[in-house]
């Protein structure tokens, strides 16, 4: 059960833009930097021919143009620095504007409640950070504060097996302090790092997500493209130029605030901006009617979602008596860890296998039959009895560039020999499975994918036992 889930470099525009002229007869001499009035236009790749593609981000059309013999212009988006006085007065700015304006949000309240423990604070900042980089702060606030109502503490949050968690509180030295240290704790990056080490311990190193790229590429009229490689790596240099060494946490959160409060994509307040008076492209716009503040940074085409397919098992295991008869803390539900890299890594879920398309029952049975046959050792005519095996639904789960379509079953078994009939070792290429009963499972921190298959599952069994009450269920769904 799957997540997912930054392209060539980008030009030069307007005349804010730093550009160096190389000619042919001037090779020899060094380059001389200006500044000149360009054309509307972006460059966007070589063509066969010795020709140029260039966009008009105005009229949108394409037109190839020959190079010339002499020269080619070069954008300098790597030379781009803040000057001194203009990073004082940003920061200056900024600052007194947040303090004026900050919104009051959980996590803030948390972190400025506990100056005295720092893993309060990091722990808070940590989980607000993880889920505000998933969608929007309103909707956030709701899942922060159910969130730590159910694990106030990394402690807690450890217990629920939360693999990250655990390698901190195992550890025994508390919430890492720095950078480096937090990039160290599965699961988590680069930005997340930055934030709560800039936030809680006071780091001075920047924080950037597609707010801050959209400030920083207003601020300075960078029409680069802000997926690229090196364009992210210069946003990342160009954003740690700006943190304020006295207040690092502050001035990221001001900085993100701004991009979601004021400079946003669409509809730019920039008549409220703390910031106007330093914004390049919002001087380029009042000089130039075809350029608008919203033209920067680059509107990036984005990439066709994938439709993938999965078939996913439920298998719980039942120590005795039936399905109906035993209390459900006898059962124990299979789970497996996926790969510490790469979609949903290192997160737990329900076994899985991938499939090429729409397959029809038959087919999906006979992938999952083969994965736990070949991963657990569980052949259905020699490890274990078939209690239970009904399909429940389908689940669609979306994710950035995925589209993930999930057939779900349910599969109830009893081991002939036990449970020690499984595979006893998981050497590095098997996969890495346990055990859990439902008090277990309710408590761990799954995704929203696995969660929501679990629940079908449970919803399923409970129309299978109360028949009555689901044929109820039905005949008020369709009266609506």
């Amino acid at each position: 059960m799957a997540s997912a889930p930054p392209s060539s470099a980008a030009a030069t525009r307007n005349s804010t833009t730093i550009t160096t002229v190389i000619t042919s007869t001037e090779r020899e001499k060094r380059p001389r930097r200006v500044r000149e009035a360009k054309p509307n236009y972006r460059e966007e790749s070589d063509t066969e021919g010795g020709t140029l593609e260039i966009s008009d981000t105005v009229n949108k059309k394409k037109r190839p143009i020959k190079r010339r013999e002499e020269g080619l212009l070069v954008g300098d988006i790597e030379d781009l620095d803040f000057r001194k006085d203009e990073t004082l007065e940003i920061r200056a700015s900024l600052l007194n504007w947040y303090d004026l304006n900050q919104r009051d949000l959980p996590w803030r309240r948390i972190s400025a409640n506990c100056d005295g423990d720092g893993d309060i604070r990091a722990y808070a900042v940590w989980v607000s950070e993880v889920m505000l980089q998933q969608t929007r702060v309103q909707t956030v606030i709701g899942y922060f504060n159910r969130w730590m109502e159910k694990w106030p503490t990394l402690n807690h949050l450890a217990q629920a097996t939360l693999e990250g968690a655990k390698m901190i509180v195992e550890e025994g030295g508390g919430f890492p302090n720095s950078v480096c240290a937090l990039r160290k704790v599965r699961g988590i990056g680069h930005y997340t790092a930055g934030a709560i080490a800039s936030i809680v311990f006071k780091e001075a190193v920047p924080v950037v997500d597609g707010n801050v790229v959209r400030v920083i590429a207003r601020l300075k009229a960078i029409s680069a493209n802000p997926k690229d490689v090196v364009t992210v790596k210069n946003f990342w240099k160009l954003a740690g130029q700006l943190v304020d060494p006295c207040r690092p946490g502050d001035f990221n959160q001001a900085l993100m605030e701004l991009g979601a409060t004021l400079c946003t994509p669409s509809s730019p307040s920039c008549s409220s901006c703390p910031l106007s008076a330093q914004c390049h492209a919002l001087s380029v716009s009042r000089q130039d009617s075809s350029v608008t503040v919203t033209d920067y940074p680059t509107k990036v085409v984005k990439a066709k979602q994938r439709c993938d397919f999965c078939a996913v098992s439920i298998v719980e295991i039942l120590d005795g008596g039936d399905l109906v008869e035993r209390p459900q803390s006898e059962s124990k539900f299979l789970l497996v860890k996926r790969p510490d890299e790469g979609l949903l890594a290192g997160l737990w879920e329900f076994p899985s296998v991938p499939l090429d398309g729409e397959e029809d029952l038959a087919t999906r049975r006979g992938a999952i039959d083969f994965l736990l046959k070949k991963s657990f050792n569980l052949d259905t005519k020699k490890s274990y009895n078939l209690v239970l095996r009904e399909d429940v639904g389908e689940y669609v789960h979306v994710f950035t560039h995925i589209r993930l379509k999930m057939y779900i079953e349910l599969l109830v078994l009893h081991l002939k020999g036990g449970k020690n009939n499984l595979h006893k070792e998981q050497d590095k290429e098997s996969m890495v499975w346990k055990y859990v009963n439902n008090k277990s499972l309710a408590n761990m921190g799954l995704t929203s994918g696995v969660r929501k298959a679990y629940n079908m599952v449970q919803k399923y069994k409970q129309s299978m036992f109360n028949p009555i009450t689901a044929k109820q269920e039905r005949n008020h769904c369709k009266e609506r």
